[in-house]
């Protein structure tokens, strides 16, 4: 988890295009730079299975804090794309600015993003009420019987 923070936090700070000369300049073996390196090295080893991390540790303040910690699914995405998904967010979704950024066509980067999307689950943040909820809805007077009825039958 501290490896992802130190990455996303040298992505926050870095001018887009220096960053992905800064890759290529890793991937061709002329630089390591700080963060990237841990992380696709641990992207590499796990091989895009399941991490859960175990043991975070706050430096500034002294404290690590044991558990079982999931990652959330950004941090599964290789360093490249979790580097275009944070250029895209900072570009508020225009893939105009991203074919600026990253010198490569419109259908190059909606193919990307296509593929990223591909690879995350979809989190329903807002899912749909289940029966309980349904009925306690029903029992504290903020629906009908009617209009219960018609979403236990929707649930179906």
């Amino acid at each position: 988890m501290s490896i992802l923070i130190i990455f996303i936090s040298r992505v926050d700070h870095l001018n887009f295009c220096e960053l992905q000369q800064r890759c290529a300049r890793y991937r061709s073996g002329q630089e390591e730079p700080e963060g990237l390196v841990d992380w696709q090295e641990l992207t590499r080893l796990t091989q895009g299975q399941a991490v859960v991390v175990e043991r975070v540790r706050l430096v500034d303040q002294g404290i690590a804090i044991e558990g079982q910690f999931e990652l959330p699914q950004l941090a599964g995405l290789t360093a490249e794309d979790q580097v275009f998904v944070t250029a895209f967010v900072r570009c508020h979704g225009s893939i105009k600015e991203m074919e600026r950024i990253f010198g490569v066509s419109y259908p190059t980067i909606k193919s990307r993003l296509n593929r990223i999307a591909g690879s995350l689950e979809f989190v329903d943040t807002d899912p749909a009420p289940g029966r309980m909820e349904i009925l306690d809805r029903l029992r504290r007077g903020e629906i009908t019987a009617a209009q219960a009825a018609d979403e236990l039958t929707r649930l179906r």
